[in-house]
């Protein structure tokens, strides 16, 4: 049943899925259900039976049906865009949405009348800390159970006796993406002289203090598609090919100023980011004096997340951005449409503009392709073409590191899923102190 006891049926997934198909609806993940341009077909055929028709093969399609269902009863006459279910919505699982105060907490209650396992937590509370030493101060005074830790301060938490600390690899990988509809960044050259002036193994030693390695594709080496990383070009760190290059294309070096200009204009811009992420800031940083080594002037902005989600996610072309700090996390199928094919600008994740014809076809191939084997080939040439074109500066795989209240017991095994993937069996353990 819904949580407000109605009962769940067939009617709420067709529902769900017509709703994501439809146009009218503000979503980026229509794309997950186009086929080659052909919608999959969803129909009713019992009261908890559906059918989905597929007009080709579709590899990533039990992944892709593995999404939150909508309340029909609640949302067929209103629109989704503006309905207040967005602010109180309504669901099926172990947890009961209870309250939100915007930028503080989403009070969670348990849900008795729950299906499955009876959830040994009463409640859940989720804490909105937008700076890290802050959700830090709440951690160790217990105000918090969870929190993600820098890599700086890894060392600190770990001698905590009230904490433990869990380390692991995750589905993500952070970059430097270029707007390439800018004219400075349409220019691959520019973008593979920016590439060898950077050292991605000095982003990951102080930055991440160890605790990832180097990326140089849009995937993670904990997923079965990864590639034979020697067949890749990575563009490693070069400081004098990238002068040689800017030299070719027609930069010279204002002895002034340091700075590299064509046509009297410096060869400069503005990478962005969000405020309170100290990785990225910290990476934009090293990445800056690596840059202004070689006669390159990057400049720093730090936005509020909601005003730079908005430039990103803005329906126009070319978009008010040069270059974005911003991580990716994967989901279970390698499938990347969403984010690189052509047709997924401006509306939709590929917000920097990247077109390239055999990549598109790729992303197809990759998607109507079902023998694992077969798409792991397809998609090692995807990733190889990409990282030659490099729309994105891929800086690193940061491994995760979480630390967790010592009383809080019951947690999933560290991986890819996280600590509270089984949230039904979390519990809170007695104290034992007097």
């Amino acid at each position: 049943k819904w949580h407000d006891g109605a009962p769940f049926s067939a009617d709420d997934v067709v529902f769900t899925f017509n709703t994501l198909l439809d146009p009218k609806t503000n979503t980026v993940r229509r794309s997950s259900y186009i086929i080659d341009g052909v919608p999959i077909q969803f129909k009713k055929m019992g009261t908890h039976i559906f059918q989905a028709t597929l007009p080709k093969p579709f590899a990533p399609v039990l992944v892709r049906l593995s999404i939150p269902i909508l309340p029909k009863h609640i949302l067929e006459k209103e629109n989704i865009n503006q309905a207040s279910f967005n602010r109180k919505p309504v669901g099926t699982g172990p947890f009961k949405f209870e309250e939100w105060k915007s930028g503080q907490y989403i009070r969670l209650s348990r849900n008795d009348q729950y299906f499955g396992k009876k959830p040994l937590l009463k409640g859940i509370i989720l804490k909105m800390i937008p700076d890290t030493n802050t959700a830090l101060v709440a951690l160790e005074k217990g105000e918090i159970d969870t929190s993600g830790i820098p890599p700086k301060d890894y060392e600190r938490y770990q001698s905590k006796n009230n904490l433990d600390i869990y380390r692991f690899s995750q589905l993500n990988y952070t970059y430097m993406g270029f707007n390439l509809k800018s004219p400075l960044f349409s220019d691959h050259k520019v973008r593979i002289a920016i590439s060898h002036a950077i050292n991605r193994d000095t982003l990951v030693k102080n930055v991440l203090k160890g605790f990832g390695r180097p990326a140089y594709l849009p995937t993670s080496p904990v997923m079965w598609s990864y590639p034979n990383e020697s067949k890749i070009e990575k563009y490693g760190y070069n400081p004098e090919k990238s002068i040689q290059i800017l030299q070719e294309i027609g930069y010279k070096k204002n002895t002034k100023t340091g700075i590299f200009e064509k046509k009297g204009i410096p060869l400069e811009f503005t990478v962005m980011m969000g405020k309170g992420s100290q990785v990225g800031e910290k990476s934009a940083q090293i990445i800056q004096q690596f840059l202004t080594n070689v006669g390159i002037k990057m400049k720093l902005q730090m936005m509020e997340w909601s005003s730079f989600n908005k430039l990103l996610d803005e329906h126009k072309d070319p978009k008010d951005f040069d270059a974005v700090i911003l991580g990716w996390s994967l989901g279970l199928d390698p499938d990347a449409y969403s984010i690189w094919h052509s047709s997924q600008y401006p509306k939709g994740f590929n917000f920097i503009g990247y077109q390239n014809e055999t990549v598109d076809k790729l992303l197809v191939d990759g998607r109507l392709e079902v023998e694992r084997g077969k798409r792991k080939v397809i998609y090692g040439k995807l990733y190889s073409e990409i990282a030659k074109d490099v729309p994105y500066y891929f800086l690193f795989y940061p491994d995760s590191l979480v630390a967790v209240n010592s009383r809080v017991k019951g947690l999933s095994s560290p991986g890819p899923a996280g600590l509270f993937n089984n949230i039904e069996n979390v519990y809170i353990a007695k104290s034992t102190n007097p």
